[in-house]
C-alpha cells in the first residue's frame, strides 16, 4: 500500500505489480474475541469512523414507534402490549449480549441492534387473522426470539 503495489511472489521473476487508481475500504470491530489489534502503520492509510452505542431510551423510542405503527392496526389489547414487548426484547438482548461473549472458538457471538430488529421485523409480520389477541403476539414474539 505504501509503494503503490506488491511483488508477485508466485512468479519466478518476482515482478512488481503496480496498483493504479484503487481505494481500499475495510471494516473491523473492536479488538478482542479473536480479533487482533491493528498497527499504526496500517491504520494510517485509512480514515477511521466510529459511532457510540444508542442509549436505552433511544432504542425504546425507535422500536416502540415501529411496533405502534404495525401493531396499532390490530386490537386494542395488542396495541397496549407494545411497551412490554419492547422492554422484554431489550432485556433479552442485553442479557444475551452480556452472557454470550465472542471467543476465538465462537467468534460468531457478536450481537448488535440488527439482531434485535429482526425480532421486531418478525413481530411486525403478524397476520391479525390468525394472531388476533395478546397471547398470539406473545407466542410470535417468543418464536422470533
Amino acid at each position: 500500500m505504501d509503494h503503490g503495489g506488491w511483488y508477485d511472489l508466485k512468479t519466478k521473476e518476482k515482478e512488481f505489480k503496480e496498483i493504479v487508481d484503487i481505494i481500499f475500504c475495510s471494516a473491523m470491530g473492536p479488538p478482542g474475541g479473536g480479533r487482533s489489534f491493528l498497527t499504526q502503520r496500517l491504520q494510517r492509510h485509512y480514515n477511521i469512523l466510529n459511532y457510540t452505542n444508542l442509549g436505552s431510551e433511544s432504542i425504546e423510542m425507535i422500536f416502540k414507534t415501529i411496533l405502534n405503527r404495525f401493531l396499532g392496526l390490530g386490537s386494542q389489547e395488542i396495541s397496549d402490549s407494545v411497551a412490554r414487548i419492547v422492554d422484554a426484547t431489550r432485556y433479552v438482548y442485553e442479557k444475551v449480549e452480556q452472557t454470550l461473549k465472542p471467543t476465538p472458538n465462537k467468534s460468531h457471538y457478536t450481537f448488535n441492534l440488527r439482531d434485535m430488529s429482526k425480532i421486531f421485523q418478525g413481530v411486525c409480520a403478524a397476520n391479525f387473522k390468525t394472531c388476533n389477541d395478546k397471547l398470539g403476539i406473545v407466542k410470535l414474539w417468543v418464536h422470533e426470539n
